[in-house]
């Protein structure tokens, strides 16, 4: 199983970008999708996640401008981040638990780089 990251760059305070991440793999469901944020010098932060039934919990500093989504079909999960702020600057990781058939586990995309510059 693998999560692939795709869609950061840099953008000014303000923009917008997009992120997705998709699960391949033997895969037999997809529970909980969840992306994280890793800023330099500071701990991994939980900054959105939706459930497999839909629903959405987010950071505190991002409520009311990101916005998390998923496509079962095609075992993906986007993330919608709007009105970005330089402090929103860091890797930004997904996280998936993955049911196999054969086991259950989390696993984790390779991060990709979100700069947001003032």
């Amino acid at each position: 199983v693998q999560l692939q990251a795709f869609g950061g760059g840099l953008v000014q305070a303000g923009g917008s970008l997009t992120l997705s991440c998709v699960a391949s793999g033997r895969i037999f469901k997809i529970g909980t999708m969840t992306w994280y944020r890793q800023a330099p010098g500071k701990q991994r932060e939980m900054v959105a996640a939706i459930t497999s039934d839909g629903s959405t919990i987010y950071g505190d500093s991002v409520k009311g401008r990101f916005t998390i989504s998923r496509d079962n079909a095609k075992n993906t999960v986007i993330l919608q981040m709007n009105s970005l702020k330089p402090e929103d600057t860091g890797v930004y990781y997904c996280n998936a638990a993955i049911n196999t058939g054969s086991s259950l586990g989390g696993y984790w995309g390779q991060g990709t780089q979100v700069t947001v510059s003032s």
